[in-house]
């Protein structure tokens, strides 16, 4: 394995063009054809699967596999919000939908949002799934109205 030089990065993602020059580069390595960046950013990625996660960017490459430092998922539930601490967080780039930059500066949530505990939020996320499932099946059951 060599340490590449300045001559050797090519940024080929649109991840790498997005970040801005302010952003602080620490290491570049070129390792197997893979350029790979440890840059140190603070962003929310948004997963296939609908959750949400935050943390510092240190690492990512040409496929959006990222590592996150610091990483917590946030859950919200109506005007209830909780943030689950991940710790180090390695994400496969094929899951990822969306990554933007948090400004650091800005409130992150409204003010009407309330944070709660993890047990608390898992309660309100089990009502809501079955409140949406209870929906489901009332839909269902009407479909022979032929509301259309």
């Amino acid at each position: 394995m060599s340490w590449a030089g300045p001559e050797d990065i090519y940024l080929s993602t649109s991840l790498a063009s997005y970040l801005d020059s302010e952003a602080d580069f620490v290491l570049c390595t070129n390792l197997y054809g893979l350029t790979i960046i440890v840059v140190v950013e603070k962003l929310l990625v948004l997963l296939r699967d609908g959750r949400k996660l935050m943390g510092i960017l240190r690492s990512f490459d040409q496929f959006a596999n990222a590592v996150l430092e610091g990483a917590c998922e946030r859950v919200i539930v109506g005007d209830l919000y909780c943030d689950i601490p991940l710790g180090l967080y390695v994400i496969r780039g094929e899951n990822v939908v969306l990554i933007g930059e948090l400004d650091l500066e800005r409130e992150e949530l409204p003010e009407h949002m309330t944070r709660v505990s993890t047990a608390e939020i898992k309660r309100a996320q089990k009502a809501e799934r079955e409140a949406s499932d209870l929906k489901g099946t009332m839909r269902k059951r009407m479909e022979f109205l032929d509301f259309d």
